[in-house]
C-alpha cells in the first residue's frame, strides 16, 4: 500500500479520491495550505467510513512525506502550488486530475491552457518527477457516496510507462473502475475538456455521468 498525498483535498473530488483509495487501504494524506482545514477535512472523510487509514496536514508536508502526490487544486492554483511542493517531489508519482473549465452564460465550459493542458503543464512545473493525467471525469458525489458503484473508465495519460503503470495500479485498487492507457500527456487536453461535457450533460438529464470506452 502507498502513503498519498492529495493536494487541495479539502474540496470535494479531493475527499471523494481519498475516501475511495482510504478504502483501498492506502494511506492518506489530505493537503491544503492550512493544517486545520486539512485535520478537519480528513474528519469529515473518516466519518464516512469509520477505522481509515486517513490524516490531514499542510500541502508541503503531505507532499514530503508520501510516495504518490495528487494534485486537485483548481487550475489558477496549479502554480503556486507547484513552486511550493515541486522541490518536495523529486522522482515521486505526480497525479494532475485538474480540469480547467470556467461557467459562463449558463454552462461549463473547457479553458484555453497555452501549454496545451494542465497535465502538460504539470509535466513542465514538476520536471523531476513521474507526471500523469487522470481521474478527472469522475463525479466528486458519486466518490463520496462509498455504497455507489463508480462503473465506468479513467483514461490515463503519461509520457512515463513507470508513471502510468503506477496509475494503473491504483485505479484497479478501486473496485468497478477500468484503468485505460490514452496516451501520452499531450492527449490530457481531450479528456480534461471532456469534464465540461459531462458537467452540462448532467445538468440537462439531473444525472451523474461517467464514460466508458466500448471496443477496447
Amino acid at each position: 500500500m502507498k502513503k498519498i498525498a492529495i493536494i487541495g483535498g479539502t474540496g470535494p473530488e479531493g475527499r471523494g479520491l481519498g475516501l475511495r483509495f482510504a478504502i483501498a487501504g492506502h494511506n492518506v494524506i489530505i493537503g491544503s495550505r492550512t493544517q486545520e482545514r486539512a485535520e478537519q477535512a480528513a474528519l469529515e472523510i473518516s466519518s464516512i467510513t469509520p477505522d481509515l487509514n486517513i490524516t490531514g496536514s499542510n500541502n508541503e508536508d503531505a507532499a514530503n512525506s508520501s510516495d504518490v502526490v495528487i494534485l486537485s487544486v483548481p487550475f489558477e492554483g496549479l502554480r503556486p502550488v507547484a513552486e511550493t511542493i515541486e522541490p518536495l517531489t523529486k522522482g515521486k508519482l505526480i497525479v494532475s486530475i485538474i480540469a480547467p473549465l470556467s461557467f459562463s452564460e449558463g454552462q461549463m465550459k473547457a479553458l484555453n491552457v497555452p501549454e496545451g493542458s494542465a497535465g502538460e503543464l504539470t509535466s513542465i512545473l514538476f520536471p523531476q518527477s513521474l507526471v500523469a493525467s487522470a481521474f478527472q471525469n469522475l463525479s466528486a458525489r458519486d466518490l463520496l457516496n462509498p455504497s455507489l458503484k463508480l462503473n465506468g473508465d479513467v483514461a490515463i495519460c503519461s509520457n512515463s510507462d513507470t508513471g502510468l503503470n503506477e496509475v494503473v495500479g491504483l485505479v484497479s485498487d478501486i473496485p468497478d473502475l477500468r484503468p485505460l492507457n490514452a496516451g501520452s500527456l499531450s492527449n490530457s487536453r481531450y479528456v480534461e475538456e471532456l469534464t465540461a461535457l459531462l458537467i452540462n450533460m448532467n445538468k440537462i438529464h439531473k444525472t451523474h455521468t461517467t464514460i466508458q470506452f466500448l471496443g477496447i
